[in-house]
This record gives C-alpha cells, structure tokens and sequence, in this order.
C-alpha cells in the first residue's frame, strides 16, 4: 500500500528502489601502506519505482501530468507492507518525493495477461520505520 501524506493512494502489485547506499572516500596515508582509510561519503537514494494493474482512479497520472507542465508537488508519503492477517507488518517512509517518470502498460490483444502500469519517484529521504 502507498500512503501520499496521509491518504492512502492504492496498492502496489511491486515497489523497488528501496535502497540508500553510501558512498565511500578511500583516502590514503602516507607511510601506511597496508590498508587505505575509508571514510562514508554523500548518501544516494534510489528512485521508488511503483508498479499495479491499471485501475479506474488517476491519481498519480494527475501528479505525473502536473510535472510535465512544470507544476512540482513534493509529497511526503510512506510505503506499507502487509502481513498475511492483513496487519501492518513495515513501513518506509519516503520525503519530498515527486514524479519523474509513468510507465503505460504494454497492450497485447494475443496476451490476457494484466495491463500494468508503473511511477518512478524521485525523493530526498527514506527512512524504515
């Protein structure tokens, strides 16, 4: 389940990107030949790239459209995992976060497969919660 600043916007069939990793700086001594100093750098978040069955509401294509026209909304909003009993079981929270790219599903009239659709966000913080 994505929640858009406290309003639950729907589910996700699949949500990757929750990755930050932190950049190394290998910084030598001299005289010290026998290991090099590494010490944490910038911090990098990954965009949340969010994919579900296309549905009847347009949310997040309204968001995505707003962009392209030059109107960025940042959203604060969490990513919600849920247990078998339907429990929240994890959450992420992500901040500052807008679209930057929504994916349309594939349409093949020999397939029955579901059409899916995905939004890649871009955010400035991840926290597990």
């Amino acid at each position: 389940m994505v929640e858009l600043d406290g309003m639950f916007v729907a589910s996700f069939s699949e949500v990757s990107g929750l990755t930050v990793e932190t950049e190394l700086l290998e910084v030598p001594e001299g005289g010290l030949n026998s290991y090099v100093h590494r010490l944490p750098g910038r911090t990098k978040l990954q965009p949340l790239i969010l994919k579900r069955g296309v549905t009847i509401t347009n949310e997040l294509w309204e968001w995505y459209a707003d962009v392209t026209e030059g109107y960025i909304t940042r959203k604060s909003g969490s990513i919600i995992l849920y247990n078998e009993k339907d429990q929240e079981f994890r959450r992420w929270n992500f901040y500052d976060g807008f679209p930057a790219k929504w994916t349309g599903p594939e349409l093949n009239a020999t397939n029955s497969g579901i059409a899916v659709e995905s939004i890649e966000l871009i955010h400035n913080g991840l926290k597990a919660v």
